[in-house]
């Protein structure tokens, strides 16, 4: 019998590990301590292979790439699929394309990916570097894939992006134009109401004239 760490016995039965860390702590899986660290039984996990009508979930994985630019940055989006289909270990079901700063919160390949998450098209999200999700925030949107039990892997896990800096140049430029941008309706709204103001004031003082 063998005691299996969390990643590996997640990776056996299919699960996302939060998920089979939940149903330990509920008492559905056994474990053994060995320290502070859990370790799952091979025996257990091919008994809840079995409840499962004797299969574990097949890994159905997505893959995302981002670049930051509108154009001509195709062969950067088409050089990240390659290299996460040369490390693929499962079906690639799915591939999501954003060509969108990872500053921004809603992106049309991000929105996608979500929403085709929760209805249980795949199983593994991966990317090549942890900033192709989000340049902050990637651990919420990885941990609202995992409610979905999804589970998101980084082929690259502490190494920069190619080209990282640029790119963050390049976001950070498109955040300063986004809040000028705001801050430019803002003003052009104030702008706006005080000449209509302005042109309302004669008026007034005229109506006052003649009532006098």
């Amino acid at each position: 019998m063998e005691l299996l760490r969390l990643s590996v016995a997640a990776r056996r039965v299919g699960l996302h590990p939060d998920t089979l860390r939940v149903w330990a702590d509920a008492g559905k899986v056994p474990v053994v301590w060995v320290g502070r660290e859990r370790r799952f039984p091979s025996q257990a996990l091919e008994a809840l292979v079995e409840g499962n009508g004797g299969q574990a979930r097949e890994r159905r994985e997505a893959l995302y790439v981002r670049v930051s630019g509108r154009t001509g940055q195709e062969s950067s989006l088409a050089a990240q699929e390659a290299e996460l289909r040369a490390s693929t270990a499962g079906e690639v079901v799915a591939v999501f394309r954003d060509r969108a700063s990872g500053l921004r919160e809603s992106r049309p390949g991000l929105d996608r990916l979500l929403r085709r998450a929760q209805n249980g098209e795949f199983t593994h999200v991966r990317v090549t570097h942890e900033d192709r999700l989000a340049r902050f925030g990637a651990a919420w949107i990885t941990a609202l894939l995992a409610r979905d039990q999804v589970r998101v892997e980084v082929l690259h896990p502490k190494a920069g992006a190619p080209g990282g800096s640029e790119e963050l140049l390049a976001d950070f430029r498109s955040l300063v134009a986004s809040f000028s941008g705001r801050l430019y309706g803002i003003r052009s709204r104030q702008a706006r109401r005080r000449l209509l103001q302005a042109a309302a004031a004669p008026s007034a003082q005229g109506a006052a004239d003649s009532e006098a």
